[in-house]
């Protein structure tokens, strides 16, 4: 690459960050060691939260079957074109378990294996259990191969995690006082409501913000996966990353990848940073809503042509009435990518239906309204799933194999 992405002083305030936390080593080992449900279970039951994975667990043992839909409609995947099942908006523990109880009433819905979440990272959802039982039902109880967490630079902070953040990195983070105790990041640009979700915002150096939030989530409750839609957090992200295995990330369609010329931009990125034994810290691209079926179709193959590590491609089927435009629907062009012979992960922002908290406004309710709205909340997820299965049937029925959580196998 003709200039850097990243200085030496870039890079020492990184490798600082990384080390105060034990080293990637260390990091990578905790990370581990907090994936195993029993011992997620008792921490999550000694903050309150165990009687609802107790009441989970009995939920989804109703839950359909992929062979029972498979033998019932004479299903056969003879062609080429993997389907993954993806829906975002599991916007904490209690509407997750909302979800998870109206499924358990529908005997007829096989769950997306991988679900994304944008709640901000408050000391309340990280370090109260909420965050942890969300990762509990997701990953251990019904077998989601990804769970997606968000990191927002904007979330208001007690003041000591700055604090500490500027002696490890001997930066300096330009912020306000919020009163009682918390502070928060200056934003100077109209976005949205802490910054960098739509990559609108990450300013000076506070991509050490991002890297410290996720760092902290996933010590306390081994998430391992994060969404990341700023080009800086992406970069950090990639290097930070070298050393921590089984830390991976998201590239969100809000980054605007929305073309070929996007993506080589990216896999430039991914190239520079990969680690030692040749895997990369990218594990999904998110292809802009504007893409067509044939760029989507040509980001795919030159993604297997680049040489770099495979990575998946997603694009939303359905979105957010307040994302784009309300009647968006990619579902033909869907079909169309998985007939040329490409895999695709099928993400629900919405189901199309304009539904009460169908919206971005979900993403940002304090933690006491989310949970108050947790039914409004689960009914909204709840929809987006019945959507999704809906759709990844029809692409079975065509003969492509089409990949839901666990809980939906037997095996």
């Amino acid at each position: 690459m003709h200039f850097k992405l990243l200085s030496p002083k870039d890079l020492k305030a990184m490798e600082a960050l990384r080390n105060s936390y034990g080293g990637g080593k260390e990091i990578s080992s905790q990370i581990e060691s907090l994936r195993d449900y029993q011992i997620r279970k008792k921490i999550a039951a000694e903050k309150g939260w165990g009687e609802m994975l107790e009441k989970a667990e009995a939920y989804t043992k109703r839950f359909a079957k992929l062979e029972d839909f498979v033998e019932k409609n004479g299903i056969r995947w003879t062609k080429k074109g993997v389907c993954t099942a993806q829906v975002s908006g599991f916007q904490g523990a209690r509407p997750t378990f909302d979800c998870i109880g109206r499924v358990s009433e529908n005997a007829d819905i096989l769950f997306p294996t991988e679900m994304i979440s944008v709640v901000p990272m408050t000391e309340y959802y990280v370090y109260g259990g909420d965050l942890l039982a969300t990762l509990s039902m997701a990953e251990n109880i019904l077998g989601a191969s990804k769970f997606c967490s968000t990191n927002l630079i904007g979330t208001p902070l007690p003041e000591e995690r700055f604090a500490r953040l500027e002696k490890v990195s001997g930066e300096r983070f330009e912020r306000k006082d919020l009163g009682n105790g918390l502070s928060q990041i200056s934003l100077k640009n109209m976005g949205t409501a802490f910054g960098n979700l739509g990559g609108v915002e990450v300013g000076n150096n506070n991509h050490l913000v991002y890297l410290d939030g996720v760092t902290r989530a996933a010590l306390e409750t081994g998430a391992n996966f994060f969404l990341n839609p700023s080009w800086s957090t992406i970069v950090a992200a990639c290097f930070y990353a070298r050393e921590i295995p089984n830390l991976s990330f998201k590239i969100s369609m809000l980054l605007s990848t929305q073309n070929a010329i996007q993506l080589r931009m990216l896999l430039n990125i991914v190239k520079e940073y990969l680690r030692d034994d040749g895997t990369s810290a990218i594990y999904e691209i998110n292809i802009g809503n504007a893409a067509t079926p044939e760029t989507f179709v040509q980001c795919v193959r030159e993604i297997r042509e680049s040489g770099l590590p495979l990575i998946s491609l997603a694009a939303h089927l359905r979105i957010n009435p307040d994302l784009g435009r309300a009647d968006f629907d990619w579902t033909e062009n869907a079909h169309r990518v998985l007939e040329a012979g490409c895999d695709i992960t099928i993400k629900y922002e919405s189901d199309g239906e304009s539904r009460p908290y169908d919206t971005m406004e979900a993403y940002f309710l304090p933690d006491e309204e989310r949970n108050a709205k947790a039914g409004l909340i689960g009914d909204v997820i709840f929809h987006k799933c019945l959507r999704c299965d809906k759709d990844a049937k029809e692409i079975m029925r065509r003969g492509h194999r089409a990949v839901f959580a666990k809980i939906s196998s037997r095996d």
